[in-house]
């Protein structure tokens, strides 16, 4: 991302953001796309594919495409988190999978970063099918913030 982005459109950000992601190779085979970047949070989502399922008597994704889908988005917040960091890595996702999500749908991870030290960016992070109100998976997080 540039030096200095505090002149960029949202739209400008999110087209930034993308770009980023699709550099990414596990996270363009999986097909994620940013859906919105904000001061701090981030959503991210990806289409559910029969490649990705984990168990294919059911159809259900597997929980580590959900994992990387959560671990991305959460990075996606940091970055854009108005400190403007330069780079992040994951220190520590602790993710806890409450329901599988439905075959066939969409899965939509959103991020916030709610708080940011010199070195340690702390996340909150939610999995949802187009169930929106049951969600997949919760996740909470600290990711390295590097100026």
């Amino acid at each position: 991302m540039p030096e200095d982005r505090s002149d960029l459109s949202p739209e400008d950000r999110v087209r930034i953001a993308q770009q980023f992601i699709e550099a990414i190779p596990h996270a363009r085979a999986l097909g994620m796309r940013v859906d919105h970047l904000g001061a701090g949070s981030a959503q991210i989502s990806m289409p559910w594919s029969e490649h990705l399922v984990g168990d294919p008597r059911t159809g259900v994704i597997h929980g580590g495409v959900v994992s990387a889908l959560m671990d991305t988005c959460c990075g996606a917040a940091v970055m854009s988190h108005p400190t403007e960091p330069r780079s992040t890595a994951t220190i520590d996702l602790r993710i806890d999978y409450m329901r599988s999500a439905a075959p066939g749908q969409r899965i939509t991870a959103k991020a916030e970063c709610y708080h940011v030290t010199r070195s340690v960016a702390f996340l909150r992070a939610v999995a949802l099918d187009e169930d929106g109100e049951n969600p997949v998976a919760a996740a909470t997080g600290a990711f390295t913030v590097e100026r």
